[in-house]
Formats: C-alpha cells, sequence, structure tokens
C-alpha cells in the first residue's frame, strides 16, 4: 500500500468584516474549502478540483450534488445563508431509501418526520398541508417511499431558489475565478 504523505494542516485566519467585498468574498471561499477538506489525502478541496468539474456545476443541480465537492460546497453556501435544513432533508431521504429493515424503517421515518415535517420542527422544510398530512399517514406503516413526495418539493424549492442564489453567489464566483486559467462566467 502507498504511504501517504501527510501535510500539516492550514489555518483558519479570521475574515476581517471591513475588507472589500471582492476579497471578503474570497476569505470566504478559502474558509470554506478547507471546511471541506479532504481527510483522505490531507488536501484542500482547491488543489484536487478540477476547473471543468466546477463548470458542470453549473448546469444543473443535478450535476452539482452528483460532486462530492460540489455537494459540500452547496450546503457550506447554504449554512452561511442559515438555509440548509433543505439539503440535510434530501441527504436524509436517500439515505432512508436504502434502509432494508423494517424495524429502523420504521424508527428513522419517525425521527424524520419529527425533525423535517411536523410543525414546529427543529428544522422543518417548507411543504404544503397537504403533503405534510400525507406523510403523517404514511408514518402508520413507513415505505422507501413515504417521503418522496416531500423530497420532490423540496428539490424543486432547492433547485427554483437555492441553486440560482449559490451560481450568483460570490463564493462560486470566486471559486471559479480562483481555479487555474481563471475561468470567468
Amino acid at each position: 500500500m502507498p504511504r501517504l504523505m501527510k501535510r500539516p494542516l492550514m489555518k483558519l485566519q479570521p475574515v476581517k468584516r471591513e475588507t472589500e467585498d471582492k476579497k471578503g468574498s474570497k476569505d470566504l471561499v478559502m474558509r470554506l474549502l478547507l471546511t471541506v477538506q479532504c481527510r483522505f489525502f490531507h488536501t484542500t478541496v482547491a488543489e484536487r478540483l478540477k476547473p471543468e468539474d466546477m463548470q458542470l456545476w453549473s448546469r444543473s443541480l443535478e450535476k452539482l450534488l452528483e460532486s462530492k465537492y460540489g455537494m459540500g460546497m452547496f450546503q457550506a453556501f447554504l449554512r452561511s445563508e442559515f438555509s440548509a435544513e433543505n439539503i440535510e432533508f434530501w441527504l436524509i431521504c436517500e439515505d432512508y431509501k436504502k434502509i432494508q429493515s423494517s424495524v429502523r424503517m420504521n424508527c428513522e421515518a419517525k425521527r424524520i418526520y419529527e425533525m423535517y415535517i411536523q410543525a414546529e420542527a427543529p428544522k422543518e422544510i417548507n411543504i404544503d398541508q397537504q403533503t405534510r398530512e400525507l406523510i403523517r399517514g404514511n408514518l402508520t406503516a413507513p415505505t422507501k417511499q413515504c417521503f418522496e413526495d416531500a423530497q420532490r418539493v423540496v428539490y424543486a424549492l432547492m433547485e427554483q431558489d437555492s441553486y440560482p442564489r449559490f451560481l450568483k453567489s460570490n463564493t462560486y464566483r470566486a471559486l471559479l475565478n480562483s481555479a487555474p486559467g481563471q475561468m470567468k462566467e
């Protein structure tokens, strides 16, 4: 097995609020990149990302979510905007669909409902009352599809709202501009 070279992790520097918007967004990008470090190779995302990969993210939300780095950057962006509950819910539903045990599925379904679906839930997602009631009814005998309607609504919300904001954000723009060859859209 090849020996991995260990590099010291870069230290995060506090961002000064008085800096120019462009410099501030570059600092934010660097902080986000350091947050999403590759644990196995001790390198930052910026060192491992290809400009073509970053460019693919702008084609569709699906392409962004297919990339582990794109997913990480999108999650970090949503956290910075205090709106990470939608992507968290969507990811939990993806994991939920893989559950094989009916006992575990039952427990997970209730946990997901209490965390994201029920009124006043800690991370309540924005879905209509009809979908909320449908899911509540599904909890009596949960299946792999019991959250699909809510997941579809959340995906559409992210696609129409969060994803376009991510693409227009200083974070994504600065990331594109920091890539080799300074790819500007």
